[in-house]
């Protein structure tokens, strides 16, 4: 069974900078593209990034390019997701995901949909307040 847990719980100034982890076990981690989506209150769950198995390849929303970068580390079974000059609208859940049973991100260029992933993690809170 595939279980994913998230931490990194913040509360983080305008600007300011937090690195999320992902950490993965009851699987083969490096057969699966993962994904980190994120909640604001009130709103549906959207994507910010995706990696492929390898880590060769990785996808981004056009509102976290350039701040967010997702990485992994497969001989840990851990994806990281490095945010950046955080701003308050990047406040929510954030959650991690694993694609099983496909190592590739479910469009060039795209972190995919929610209903494209089909493991997920219970979530974690990031706020994004002065």
């Amino acid at each position: 069974q595939l279980h994913l847990v998230e931490s990194g719980v913040g509360l983080v100034r305008p600007g300011g900078s937090l690195r999320l982890p992902c950490a993965a076990s009851g699987f083969t981690f490096n057969y699966y593209a993962i994904g980190w989506f994120r909640q604001p209150p009130g709103k549906v769950r959207e994507g910010d990034s995706c990696i492929s198995s390898s880590g060769g390849s990785t996808n981004y929303a056009d509102s976290v390019k350039g701040r967010f970068t997702i990485s992994r580390d497969n001989a840990k079974n851990t994806v990281y997701l490095q945010m950046n000059n955080l701003k308050p609208e990047d406040t929510a859940l954030y959650y991690c995901a694993a694609r099983d049973p496909f190592p590739s991100c479910p469009v060039v260029g795209d972190p995919g949909r929610a209903l494209d992933f089909g493991s997920w993690g219970q979530g974690t809170q990031v706020t994004v307040s002065s």
